[in-house]
């Protein structure tokens, strides 16, 4: 298995306190083959890059849904070996969408760790505005699937308003998207029971989300390629 090392700049004990878990337990998900091995650097001492915590999120988000250590064995082994830092993030978006909607409240340096960095004052503003937290006095509601994600947009070389009108369009389609899906599947579904209604949309949810996700990835990257291309 392999894995991005950008920035292989941390040490085992500080991606574990990254990621807000101990360093047996860093070691013990390697020796599983969960974790790939870090980057060996001199006086042979082992570096972590974006990649390894953000695998670590990952796994910290399935075992919230409940998986089993041999299943999450299981899910990462379907990845694809050369994910970056970034699709592992979008994969723990789409994990967390499996539950149901759920923030948790955090303290200013809880939020610096979890992002990965000290936010500045206009920067938590801007997350604020994309959703992705809710100032609450001296605290923060924290929607932990899309913090990652909303800290990378951070970076990107776009205006908030260009950012928060992708969102609008966003919401928009998605919504389109889940009332036609939701249509089709209650027609489908109109003679059976209530608990086999539940049920089937229980194993139909995360399929939906992964179909999304995937036939998004493919449309865009077509038509960046067009565009690119004119």
């Amino acid at each position: 298995m392999t894995i991005e090392t950008e920035e292989p700049a941390l040490t085992v004990d500080e991606l574990a306190a990254r990621a807000g878990i101990t360093v047996r337990t860093v070691r013990f998900y390697g020796t599983k083959g969960l974790l790939p091995p870090p980057v060996i650097g001199p006086r042979r001492v082992g570096h972590y890059g974006p990649a390894h915590l953000a695998r670590l999120e990952l796994i910290e988000e399935l075992q919230r849904q409940g998986m089993t250590l041999a299943a999450i064995e299981r899910y990462l082994r379907r990845l694809p070996p050369d994910l970056t830092a970034h699709d592992l993030a979008v994969h723990r978006a789409v994990v967390a969408s499996w539950a149901p909607e759920a923030a948790e409240t955090v303290g200013r340096a809880e939020l610096h760790r979890r992002a990965g960095r000290e936010l500045t004052d206009a920067e938590v503003a801007r997350l604020a505005a994309m959703d992705v937290l809710t100032p609450d006095g001296a605290s923060y509601r924290v929607d932990a699937g899309l913090l990652r994600l909303g800290v990378e947009l951070l970076d990107v070389p776009l205006s908030q308003e260009v950012v928060l009108a992708a969102r609008e369009v966003l919401l928009e389609h998605s919504r389109a998207a889940a009332q036609e899906l939701s249509r089709l599947l209650r027609d489908a579904v109109a003679e059976r029971a209530a608990e086999d209604v539940r049920s089937l949309s229980a194993h139909m949810h995360p399929l939906v989300v992964q179909a999304l996700l995937t036939t998004f990835q493919r449309s865009l990257r077509q038509e960046l390629r067009g565009w690119l291309t004119e």
